[in-house]
């Protein structure tokens, strides 16, 4: 009962009852990455002559979870989705991970807020102006 409630009113946990009607009347399922995200493309092109293309997020809505060839893909940098044709990957290229700021997993140097804010001197840290020296 919960799931469905979610599903009418929240737009950030997947998508929602609405967006679902739409996808099925004019909206044709292209893939789906690693992550669970859903992509999909219209069936009709628009008034520039290219069809829309979006994606349905698995869980939270965030923008930093769609990989790179996908993300090419919604916006026409590639004519042919990463399901058909897969990117070819070079040997330097690391795997995609979502950025993670302002969750729990966020990177904390040493010295910010949240490890204490302190941090070991350096020989070039910053030394104030007095007037008497």
């Amino acid at each position: 009962m919960w799931n469905f409630i979610k599903r009418i009113f929240t737009w950030w946990n997947g998508h929602t009852f609405g967006t679902s009607l739409e996808i099925r009347r004019r909206g044709e399922k292209i893939g789906e990455d690693e992550y669970g995200n859903t992509y999909y493309q219209e069936r009709k092109e628009t008034y520039d002559g290219r069809k829309r293309r979006w994606v349905t997020y698995k869980g939270y809505a965030d923008a930093s979870r769609i990989p790179a060839e996908w993300h090419g893909w919604l916006h026409h940098m590639y004519d042919e989705a990463p399901s058909e044709t897969p990117l070819k990957t070079q040997s330097w290229e690391k795997p995609h991970h979502p950025n993670l700021t302002g969750t729990v997993y966020a990177y904390k140097p040493k010295g910010s807020l949240d490890r204490g804010g302190q941090r070991a001197k350096v020989a070039g840290d910053y030394e104030a102006w007095s007037p008497e020296g």
